[in-house]
């Protein structure tokens, strides 16, 4: 099966995963919202989850559960980014942001409950033993909270008010809780699903999640909106300090294939088990969305 064949794949597992734990809410604005905001996508968090878990001895039964769950966190962190009070976004995936579609108020409550959903899906019998599962809530709470992902966001904000450009170090912090956190998890909840020493993953996790920012900045300037399915160019227009307003456009480039490289490398003690995880860091600045 090629990459993208398995993508796709690992993708259509986790949505059908997905619209069974929402299947319940009917057709109230709140479920609708919930659904809306989990579909679509490029999976890459939740591919990550199952391919590391299957490097790891786990089949998808199991990490299929972890997978839905980081799509889910995922999913909560774009409907609140989109906020006005937030980045102010009307279009995402391709289609109408949560709030746009239906108000501010439903698209905070459906993002809180897609949040508090990725920690249910966690707890299932499935996924194994109780300790597994502690582990990994444990560990996407952080990723996902004050020491990650929202951090992230609040350094983000931060930037935006403080008047003076961040340094090639602060952005790469920033950028490391804002959107590596989440990616760093999805990298190493396969190997805690296995019962695996989880360090083996983290260099790759890091590269990887570094990578996938420059990328993002990088379509920012380039990209397609219709390819990407949101409005881009919004970072130069804001004002923001990115990798490509520090680095300039050519140097992130090769910044992010240096990534990805070292990347694939820290893969090396897998061997050609591994060559999914690389083909999935290839892509990661290939994209189009």
């Amino acid at each position: 099966m090629s990459f993208p064949e398995r993508r796709a794949a690992r993708a259509a597992e986790i949505q059908t995963c997905l619209n069974a734990a929402l299947a319940d809410g009917g057709d109230l604005p709140l479920a609708q919202a919930m659904r809306h905001a989990v579909s679509g996508g490029k999976r890459v968090r939740g591919f990550l989850v199952m391919e590391s878990a299957l490097l790891h001895g786990v089949g998808s039964k199991c990490s299929v559960w972890g997978g839905a769950a980081i799509e889910s966190m995922h999913a909560y962190s774009l409907v609140h980014d989109d906020l006005p009070c937030m980045d102010d976004d009307d279009l995402r995936r391709g289609q109408p942001t949560v709030h746009v579609r239906w108000n501010e108020a439903t698209a905070v409550l459906a993002g809180d409950a897609l949040q508090t959903l990725a920690f249910e899906l966690l707890a299932r019998d499935a996924i194994g033993a109780p300790h597994i599962r502690v582990a990994l809530m444990a560990s996407l709470a952080t990723a996902a909270g004050a020491r990650g992902m929202v951090m992230g966001q609040a350094q983000d904000i931060a930037a935006e008010t403080a008047g003076e450009p961040l340094t090639l170090d602060q952005i790469t912090e920033l950028q490391a809780n804002k959107t590596g956190a989440l990616i760093e998890w999805s990298c190493l909840a396969g190997a805690v699903l296995g019962g695996a020493d989880p360090a083996q993953m983290r260099h790759y996790a890091r590269c990887l999640g570094l990578a996938f920012q420059i990328a993002d900045d990088i379509l920012d300037i380039e990209g397609d909106s219709a390819l990407a399915g949101k409005r881009l160019q919004k970072d130069a227009h804001a004002g923001k300090a990115t990798f490509v307003s520090v680095l300039g456009l050519d140097a992130a480039k090769s910044r992010a294939r240096d990534l990805v490289t070292e990347a694939c490398d820290a893969l090396s003690v897998y061997g050609a088990d591994a060559d999914c995880l690389r083909d999935c860091a290839r892509f990661v600045i290939s994209r189009d969305s």
